[in-house]
């Protein structure tokens, strides 16, 4: 599958079992110091028919390497300048991606972690449209931004948050801020906390994939 011209550097993972002529569709966003490489090999657990893109952030961490979508202000609030130009260089991707690759507009899951759910939920309550799900791991909805939610427009979505709670980056408290939010727009949401630290867990991936793999099927 020839990779296109895009904003954003990203990998390509074709689906291992389809012959359909367009394929639902996994955007992998990672957090911060880490690249498009790192949630790839979450990438055997997931339904062999996704395709799988996993995108770069545009901005490279200065510390231990690696790249990251904004520097941090708050605990919960992104720096508003850097975080603005990677919503619109993701938002080009997403475009570009949507355009160029064989995907399925139907079914395009976002899967992200720390910093790259900040941009899920980003991409996903500002342009509902275009989604089918989101599943986010150990992030927060980024409240007092340029954007502009549209809570009346998410009642399709369905949403995984996991998040731990001995979280000693981003406190779980903002995970249940996130579910409190989600949960007053009526979207489809499924909550879990998890015994653990900033992380992806064995048990928090074995309930996310399935929780996709189910949403697939139906």
């Amino acid at each position: 599958m020839k990779q296109i011209s895009s904003t954003l550097v990203h990998r390509v993972l074709p689906p291992e079992q389809s012959n359909a002529a367009h394929h639902p569709t996994l955007i992998m966003l990672h957090g911060r110091g880490a690249d498009e490489e790192d949630l790839l090999g979450l990438s055997q657990y997931f339904d062999s028919r996704l395709l799988i893109l996993s995108v770069r952030a545009p901005y490279p961490f200065p510390y231990g390497g690696g790249y990251t979508w904004y520097d941090i202000g708050a605990v919960g609030a992104p720096e508003l300048t850097m975080f603005k130009t990677s919503y619109e260089k993701l938002s080009a991707f997403v475009s570009d991606a949507l355009a160029q690759y064989p995907v399925d507009t139907k079914q395009v899951y976002l899967l992200g972690f720390s910093m790259g759910t900040v941009m899920s939920y980003s991409m996903a309550l500002t342009q509902p449209q275009l989604f089918r799900a989101v599943i986010a791991n150990s992030g927060y909805v980024p409240e007092g931004t340029h954007l502009s939610f549209l809570w009346d427009q998410i009642g399709h979505l369905d949403f995984f948050i996991a998040h731990g709670t001995f979280d000693p980056v981003i406190p779980v408290q903002l995970g249940r801020r996130a579910k409190e939010l989600l949960e007053s727009a009526k979207a489809r949401l499924s909550y879990k906390e998890y015994p653990m630290a900033h992380q992806i867990s064995e048990e928090s991936l074995h309930d996310m994939a399935a929780w996709l793999n189910a949403i697939l099927n139906t």
